[in-house]
């Protein structure tokens, strides 16, 4: 049956077939979601600003993915090694901001889980390192500094921020 405006019995159609959360449940997640993730031009405006970001950002990948491009300043720790080598390269006073490839690899979430089993606060940085690169931030190669035009679908073209 289709429906009309004019049609007395409302369609349901499959973006509310599941009712939204209540206003109280939403803020709680979208609050709770906050706390576990940062995002790549947040990440990127913390690091250029003057002085200490309050974080150290944590690349998960192998030493392969690490040579081929990485975010400047960050600690290269691949996840299966974060067990015997956190305790010796991070300060568990200060927040860590796991990353791995990009939005398809889990490896920044099982890093940040590792991690936070060890004591340490933690949040991953979606869009990984992939979204880094297309939002036109510089990056290191073992070949040295590497900067990309930003994407127009990922980052607004001649802008500082998204706005968002």
């Amino acid at each position: 049956m289709v429906m009309t405006s004019h049609s007395t019995a409302t369609a349901v159609h499959p973006v509310l077939r599941v009712a939204p959360a209540s206003p109280a449940a939403a803020a709680a997640y979208f609050g709770a979601s906050l706390a576990f993730h940062a995002d790549v031009s947040d990440v990127a405006a913390a690091l250029a600003a003057d002085g200490d970001p309050g974080f150290v950002v944590l690349d998960s990948r192998s030493t392969a993915s690490w040579d081929q491009g990485h975010i400047p300043g960050a600690v290269h720790l691949p996840t299966a090694l974060i067990p015997e080598q956190a305790a010796a390269l991070l300060d568990p006073a200060v927040p860590v901001v796991t990353y791995c490839w990009g939005p398809g690899c889990d490896g920044a979430t099982r890093a940040a889980l590792a991690l936070a089993q060890l004591g340490f606060q933690v949040k991953e940085m979606l869009g990984g390192f992939e979204y880094w690169v297309r939002e036109g931030f510089a990056y290191e190669t073992w070949e040295g500094g590497v900067r990309r035009a930003a994407d127009p679908l990922t980052a607004p073209v001649g802008a500082a921020d998204c706005g968002c």
